[in-house]
């Protein structure tokens, strides 16, 4: 490979566009293509998709083109530098940033019932729930990275562009894995992680990163061919870095979330409490009244068990995905339509086959 000269000129115009890197542009612009008509759409019907969500999903999708065609990816033939930069692009940056857009939970709002039926297939198969184990998902974030810096395969690869193409497509892939359930924002069938989980997990891996960091920056030998000594170690120093910055970063949000979820729940608590104290200083004969609403209320609860066991003998249409509670994208689907879609759901518009009457006040 040749040794190109780091310059602002090589910096602004040194893109790639073999067909590896055309390919990445062609799948990354459908991508973009179909989540901003999954945008339109949902406005259509009178719903917004939160910018939120759009403009990191945008990110995400130019950091990775970034690493694969940009500049970055023409560098990493002469500096190591360049290859750490474009390692951490693929698996720090941009899995995190599309996570953030919550495309899964878009697809499911926006597709067709076959397309829907077909995901939440995939998403509750048992293949999937093997690769989004969270030691398999460790192997493929972290123990990939030792494999590849720390052995022969570097040097490998880099001589050999198709198996780095593969390589990196992999590196991606082993991102999104991690960070998928970090952000929580998609529906996770399998392996769901609470926030402390979350923050317990971006933990651990501080020190499996700083340890791959040290030991590149105290190499005696370059790790491939094409990069000098003095290149392999510095980009030891940033792996190392740029790690403990990421997950700093990843901390953070997580922590926010945590907050902002634990708000919730109590203000929640304090609205099912209100009741009750009302209920206890009200006089004898509103207690009275309430509790024979409550009568009420109970034999209303026994003709919707009535129903749920005649809706039970022709199939569940609405057998939730997730156990309630479990899942924002759940909770904001069962407030939006009133129930949670299975792959053998009803279409997103369907009423609920019983609803349970309620009771005005006499």
């Amino acid at each position: 490979m040749s040794n190109l000269p780091f310059n602002a000129h090589n910096a602004l115009t040194a893109w790639q566009w073999g067909p590896f890197s055309i390919a990445v542009v062609v799948v990354l612009v459908a991508i973009a293509y179909w989540y901003l008509r999954a945008d339109w759409l949902l406005a259509a019907r009178g719903r917004r998709w939160p910018a939120k969500r759009t403009i990191p999903f945008m990110a995400g999708l130019v950091t990775v083109d970034l690493a694969l065609q940009s500049p970055v990816a023409t560098f990493t033939g002469s500096y190591f530098q360049a290859h750490v930069v474009q390692h951490l692009l693929l698996m720090a940056v941009g899995p995190p940033l599309v996570a953030l857009g919550a495309p899964s939970t878009l697809l499911l709002q926006t597709a067709g019932r076959r397309t829907k039926t077909r995901w939440l297939a995939v998403l509750r198969s048992r293949p999937f729930a093997v690769i989004t184990h969270p030691v398999v998902v460790w192997f493929l974030y972290f123990g990939v990275m030792f494999a590849f810096f720390l052995t022969p395969l570097v040097n490998f690869a880099m001589h050999h562009m198709a198996l780095m193409d593969a390589i990196n497509v992999g590196f991606l892939f082993g991102g999104t894995l991690y960070w998928w359930p970090m952000v929580g924002l998609d529906p996770i069938v399998h392996w769901r992680m609470g926030y402390g989980a979350r923050i317990a997990n971006l933990a651990i891996g501080v020190p499996f990163e700083s340890f791959l960091g040290i030991a590149i920056m105290y190499q005696k030998h370059s790790v491939a061919s094409m990069y000098t000594l003095a290149s392999t170690h510095s980009g030891g120093a940033l792996l190392w870095a740029a790690t403990e910055l990421s997950t700093f970063f990843g901390l953070v949000p997580v922590f926010v979330q945590w907050q902002k979820a634990d708000s919730r729940a109590g203000s929640r608590a304090d609205r099912r409490a209100e009741p009750s104290l009302a209920l206890a200083n009200a006089a004898p004969s509103a207690r009275q009244h309430a509790s024979l609403e409550r009568e009420a209320d109970a034999e209303l609860d026994l003709e919707a068990l009535g129903a749920s066991a005649a809706r039970a003998a022709f199939g569940n249409q609405f057998r939730p995905l997730l156990q309630p509670g479990n899942s924002s994208w759940e909770a904001m689907w069962k407030a939006k339509a009133g129930f949670v879609p299975s792959s053998r759901g009803a279409k997103p518009n369907s009423p609920p086959l019983h609803t349970t009457p309620k009771r005005g006040k006499t």
